[in-house]
């Protein structure tokens, strides 16, 4: 495993970090959830990344449970706030504060290494967020700050605000099929020590091979539970697909497999600092975690591009 800094921070993160959305805490056998957690550790990932809303709050605690024996600084521990839980939401004062104890509850610390705004609150004055944020940064429990999904202008509004804390993270999705943070966002936050931890690195399992235009989705996979397959969306239309297997053979001219060849392209961005894989066994985690130090050469990423023209959304 490789690792980098994250931003203007002191922060050295795994180039694989391990998610909780949509499965620790809810979507998956607790016995599995924990095997994948102590996989991750196994194949050197250092980073945890979760938010207070994944299955209402339990992933949270699901990750305080096991992460209880470690060594505190032997990992790198990430959460977020905004979305509604249990009637709240929003980065107004009150509910960075009340969000933040809730959420050291539940993880069974006393301070995070980053808390992330899981979007951007239209409600709530930027000064107001940004002053809360600065001051459980200065009292000690949390260490850094990052965002999730913000648009640029609000990326410079809270860049240009005095005395407060700096953004060292953002956490934009960013695929093979999904290239939009490209434009904007990366010049911008690495203008300004802001890395990327991008989410869906795998286009939510279809960048993996496993589903096949014209097909059932797997039993057992993402796309076929009625309760997680929503999340596919975009990717699941046969066109999409389609391209996605134009992929394998490219895979298999590098002896790595589809996902590993997804990860690798994520990571060949200088911008990018980890790239966040959910995982429902401990194999999916090492495979993933192999990806770290794969080098794609212009020929590859050529044919990567060639493959997916029509479908990319860029």
């Amino acid at each position: 495993m490789q690792y980098r800094r994250l931003g203007s921070s002191e922060l050295q993160v795994s180039e694989i970090s391990l998610g909780s959305w949509l499965t620790y805490g809810g979507g998956v056998e607790r016995d599995r959830a924990e095997a994948c957690v102590a996989k991750a550790f196994e194949v050197g990932i250092n980073f945890i990344d979760t938010a207070n809303v994944y299955a209402r709050g339990a992933a949270e605690s699901f990750l305080g449970e096991v992460l209880a024996g470690r060594p505190r600084d032997s990992y790198v521990l990430a959460t977020k706030l905004y979305w509604p839980m249990n009637g709240d939401s929003g980065l107004s004062r009150e509910q960075v504060f009340k969000q933040l104890e809730l959420s050291l509850l539940r993880l069974k610390t006393d301070y995070l290494d980053l808390y992330q705004c899981h979007r951007y609150d239209f409600d709530t004055p930027l000064e107001e967020t940004m002053a809360a944020l600065t001051d459980v940064v200065r009292d000690g429990r949390v260490r850094y700050l990052g965002f999730s999904e913000w648009p640029p202008d609000r990326i410079e509004a809270a860049l240009a605000l005095p005395d407060v804390e700096k953004f060292v993270s953002s956490q934009p999705q960013y695929s093979i099929l999904w290239r939009e943070p490209e434009r904007e966002v990366f010049p911008l936050c690495a203008a300004n020590g802001i890395s990327q931890i991008v989410w869906s690195p795998l286009a939510q399992g279809a960048l993996t091979g496993k589903y096949k235009p014209g097909e059932a989705p797997p039993i057992g996979s993402r796309a076929a539970s009625p309760d997680m397959g929503w999340a596919m969306d975009r990717f699941r239309d046969d066109d999409v697909l389609e391209a996605v297997q134009g992929l394998q053979p490219i895979a298999d001219g590098l002896g790595i497999t589809m996902a590993q060849l997804a990860l690798a392209w994520v990571l060949r961005r200088h911008e990018v600092a980890s790239a966040i894989v959910g995982a429902s066994r401990p194999e999916q985690v090492a495979d993933n975690a192999a990806a770290s130090g794969i080098e794609l050469d212009e020929a590859t990423l050529r044919a990567i591009d060639d493959a997916v023209a029509e479908v990319a959304a860029v």
